[in-house]
């Protein structure tokens, strides 16, 4: 005799009917981690989206402030610049070596002197409630400067002393010693190839640069200029 419970089963559905929960449940597993994945790349994209364009708020107000101060600077020196004695080029004031000083010499030249009294006063104003300060940089042209002039041992000293004296020069007319430093760069950074004499004479400037005061009050590095017609 046979029990309902013994029924005779030729397809064996009575087995294979439970396998078939598992897989629904698998699919139901994957479905949630595919939500949470679209959920968390969803997120991930729109903090990105907010950084980028927080970056470029940030870029576009710095881009605004450099030209104001730049639109500042050049108001305040309007009148060199009209007689042609300075250049301004992104920030950078130039000033050719011939209007400073003679060949080869760091002594101020009457001419430099009397434009450096007349720099002082608008450098002065610029830098009022800035947190920046003005370096001042000496460049020559690539003729070494053995045999020529004893008293400087190369490029590198000339440059850094006719920089000093430009610098003690706005210091005397008027600046703070605090809102200045002075900077030696020699021949190393041309404004132009060294090719013949009018080129060599271009490269032979000082530049004076405002540039960020650094968070410590010590004078910051700053690279060098070509900016000097």
């Amino acid at each position: 005799m046979i029990s309902g419970d013994d029924t005779f089963d030729p397809e064996g559905t009575a087995e294979q009917e439970p396998e078939s929960a598992p897989v629904w449940i698998a699919v139901s597993d994957l479905m949630t981690g595919l939500l949470g994945l679209f959920v968390l790349f969803f997120v991930w994209s729109l903090v990105l989206q907010a950084d980028v364009q927080k970056d470029l708020e940030h870029e576009k107000q710095a881009r605004v402030e450099d030209r104001q101060q730049l639109q500042a600077l050049e108001g305040l020196l309007a009148g060199p610049l009209a007689s042609g004695r300075i250049s301004l080029v992104n920030g950078r004031i130039g000033i050719r070596g011939s209007v400073l000083f003679d060949l080869n010499s760091a002594d101020l030249k009457e001419e430099g002197q009397g434009l450096l009294q007349e720099l002082a006063g608008p450098l002065g104003r610029y830098l009022a409630g800035r947190g920046e300060i003005i370096m001042v940089s000496g460049f020559t042209d690539d003729l070494p400067i053995h045999g020529r002039m004893p008293q400087f041992e190369d490029n590198w000293e000339l440059s850094a002393q006719r920089a000093l004296t430009v610098t003690r020069a706005l210091v005397g007319a008027g600046l703070r010693p605090d809102l200045l430093f002075a900077a030696g760069f020699g021949e190393h950074h041309p404004a132009v190839a060294n090719a013949d004499d009018a080129t060599r004479a271009r490269n032979r400037r000082v530049e004076i640069v405002p540039v960020p005061r650094s968070q410590d009050g010590a004078a910051p590095s700053g690279g060098p200029a070509s900016a000097a017609p």
